[in-house]
């Protein structure tokens, strides 16, 4: 009898703890499972200057640091090395997800756009659909981002450049010299 109680013992004991692992398996599946259902949300980061598709097509060779500015908007990289070359990177992060790079470098040759090159920009309408956890956007109830000439005539007339303008009075001349900032020693 002593034989079959300890082979019994030993069956029992390896069943109890095949079982026991079966089941921690399952309580951390579970318990992922809860733990996901309860983390916090996670929102997606752009980082840097976002450029869109019709940023990039409305670049023209020729046109001043100015123009480009007005359009691309301020440069995140601008290298003292460099003086005639903009870099324009963001990053979008979103949970789950690998982080998606983009890069748009302008070149410069005296003051003057040169050229352009980078990677594939993201419509503006695509941009933000991604934005919105991926769910698809109308396009026709993106807003058209240009005026029209009749929108146009509601506005009064820019003033005149100042040359066309009358001439102001005269400023009053700068001092040659100006007082120290500190009294004098004592």
């Amino acid at each position: 009898m002593p034989v079959i109680f300890r082979r019994t013992a030993r069956l029992a004991l390896v069943a109890g703890s095949s079982a026991l692992l079966l089941a921690c398996g399952t309580v951390d599946t579970a318990s992922n499972r809860i733990v996901s259902a309860i983390t916090p949300y996670k929102i997606d980061i752009v980082q840097g200057n976002f450029v869109s598709k019709e940023q990039v097509d409305a670049l023209q060779p020729g046109m001043s640091k100015l123009q480009v500015r007005e359009i691309l908007g301020t440069p995140l990289v601008a290298s003292v090395f460099h003086a005639d070359r903009w870099d324009y990177v963001f990053t979008i992060k979103r949970p789950n997800v690998e982080a998606q790079p983009r890069r748009l470098t302008v070149f410069f040759k005296d003051d003057a756009l040169q050229r352009f090159e980078g990677d594939e920009m993201p419509s503006e309408a695509d941009f933000v659909a991604s934005l919105d956890g991926g769910r698809r956007i109308d396009k026709s109830k993106v807003p058209v981002l240009e005026a029209t000439p009749r929108q146009l005539e509601k506005f009064p007339a820019p003033p005149k450049p100042a040359e066309e303008a009358a001439p102001a009075e005269a400023a009053p001349a700068l001092p040659a010299n100006y007082p120290p900032l500190e009294s004098p020693a004592r």
